[in-house]
């Protein structure tokens, strides 16, 4: 198996370039850098992170996230993701860099399980799809309203945070941020919107126009969506 070593870039979802980026290993098949890796890595930095954090990486990935934690000092640094592949990318990401992360496998009950956190960040995904997710495509697709993944971490949210946690989520707005905002608000965590983009359609999007017309979730002619990191705390 090949690793590639890339800097964060476009993927399958955007067609812009994005801010130089650290250096990445992606066995293939692992989900690609990308403007909402740098922007979510972007809230991150505004953060203030507190001494011997304990730190989750919700869909790691590559592990980009993970890593900007354990370099912003986060104590422990857990990395989850359902793809044996990104936990190995992760791993090798860290190791080459001397960071304390630990990739573990599952999704959202295996991080409740290993909760709760002071710093929770998760790029999870988010695109509506006219179809199931498959194994190429789970790094993105998320059913027809994009919120597969959205509904069960937002409700779950207040439990994964210690109080005085802080939980940063990155999404698109075809998903639906204020029913993001709502889940999150009623467990009672405050919610602002810490960043936001607004990129070009890329090949993905590109091609289910005629669907996310239809589906009413965005206008006719749209080819721009805009992405948000939501910040929750507790």
């Amino acid at each position: 198996m090949t690793t590639s070593a890339e800097p964060v870039r476009p993927g399958p979802l955007a067609a812009r370039p994005v801010p130089p980026g650290p250096r990445l290993l992606r066995l293939p098949g692992v989900y690609r850098p990308q403007e909402d890796t740098a922007l979510l890595a972007a809230a991150i930095d505004d953060l203030t992170i507190p001494v011997g954090a304990r730190a989750l990486d919700l869909c790691t990935g590559t592990g980009a996230q993970a890593l900007t934690l354990a370099r912003r000092g986060a104590r422990t640094v857990l990395a989850v993701d359902l793809s044996r592949r990104a936990l190995v990318s992760a791993r090798l990401n860290a190791f080459v860099r001397q960071l304390a992360v630990r990739p573990c496998r599952g999704g959202l009950t295996r991080a409740l399980r290993e909760g709760p956190f002071d710093v929770v960040v998760a790029n999870p995904p988010y695109v509506p799809s006219p179809a199931p997710a498959v194994r190429s495509t789970r790094g993105w697709d998320a059913g027809p309203d994009g919120r597969a993944v959205l509904d069960p971490l937002c409700s779950a949210a207040g439990t994964l945070l210690r109080p005085g946690g802080t939980l940063l989520l990155v999404q698109s707005t075809m998903s639906d941020v204020d029913k993001s905002r709502e889940l999150l608000a009623a467990q009672g965590l405050r919610t602002s919107v810490a960043r936001s983009a607004r990129i070009p359609f890329g090949p993905v999007l590109s091609g289910r126009t005629e669907f996310l017309e239809a589906s009413g979730l965005i206008d006719p002619g749209q080819r721009l969506e805009e992405l948000v990191v939501l910040r929750a705390d507790r």
